[in-house]
């Protein structure tokens, strides 16, 4: 465990690096104490000026600090200027456009910066896309993990997503809208298209939906135009008695196969028989295959 070190009386007071949680949707769901700090701090580094300087609009405060673009394009680069800025003594706050900043958004280079200098590190409690979407989901909340954004490459995501087949806390994803329609086809094809799942569109904001269904349901609503900031929570797998041994569900494809099925249908039902992920029962065929 490490701890920053005190100042010498010597040595000039450091700056906090401050993290704030802006609003998902509503300027008036900004606390006080982000009001406060957005009208007071003497650098504020944003992920979006314009947006910034709307929302202070919207609060009714006036900026009077220095701001400074803050965004995943210029996010390394800008590092050294702001711990510099600290060590000058001079408070930072982070802004990102919504929810708390270095969740799958600018920041998480610049804290760990200020740790390594021993510069202070605090935050603003603000609002998460992450803990709203699965408060208001209606699957398990007792344990879940955060995935972030899925990859954006087709292998990569179904590599990933194959590994979290066998995943039984609940899953929250972030995605954007021109991309959630092939996402949700490969968490059907990985995780079972029977898998309870939820996509929370645009959180808190005036058109805030919450569209509720199986993985295959959520495939074809998502055939559609969507639009909007979209998270994403799929209900983990549902523990078994026993898991599924492999050479079993490669038997029961072979004999539906000798019964006429092609495979992938074949796969896809035992699949389903199974409770599990086509994927796992496709690696069960391709192993049993290999081993003779």
């Amino acid at each position: 465990m490490t701890r920053s070190p005190a100042p010498s009386a010597a040595a000039p007071q450091p700056g906090r690096l401050v993290l704030a949680g802006a609003p998902l949707g509503r300027a008036s769901d900004a606390s006080a104490g982000f009001a406060s700090a957005l009208a007071g701090t003497a650098v504020i580094a944003a992920e979006d000026t314009r947006r910034l300087h709307r929302l202070a609009a919207d609060l009714g405060i006036a900026v009077s600090g220095r701001v400074l673009s803050f965004f995943e394009g210029n996010e390394q680069a800008r590092v050294p200027q702001l711990i510099a800025e600290l060590q000058a003594g001079q408070d930072v706050l982070v802004v990102t456009d919504a929810g708390m900043p270095s969740v799958s958004d600018p920041g998480y280079r610049l804290v760990a910066a200020a740790i390594a200098a021993g510069l202070p590190v605090t935050a603003l409690p603000g609002p998460s896309a992450v803990t709203t979407a699965i408060a208001v989901s209606g699957l398990p909340v007792d344990r879940f993990c955060f995935e972030g954004f899925l990859p954006r490459k087709g292998g990569e995501r179904r590599r990933l997503l194959a590994e979290l087949a066998a995943e039984r806390r609940t899953m929250v994803f972030f995605e954007s809208p021109h991309r959630i329609a092939q996402s949700l086809a490969d968490l059907a094809e990985a995780l079972g298209g029977e898998r309870p799942a939820v996509v929370c569109r645009e959180l808190t904001k005036t058109y805030e939906e919450v569209i509720r269904g199986s993985l295959a349901e959520l495939c074809r609503w998502a055939a559609g135009e969507v639009r909007g900031e979209l998270t994403l929570v799929v209900a983990g797998r549902v523990a078994a008695a026993a898991e599924p041994d492999p050479a079993e569900l490669a038997g029961q494809v072979r004999a539906r196969e000798l019964a006429g099925q092609d495979r992938k249908q074949a796969i896809a039902e035992v699949a389903a028989s199974a409770g599990v992920g086509k994927r796992v029962v496709f690696d069960a065929v391709v192993s049993a295959k290999r081993d003779g």
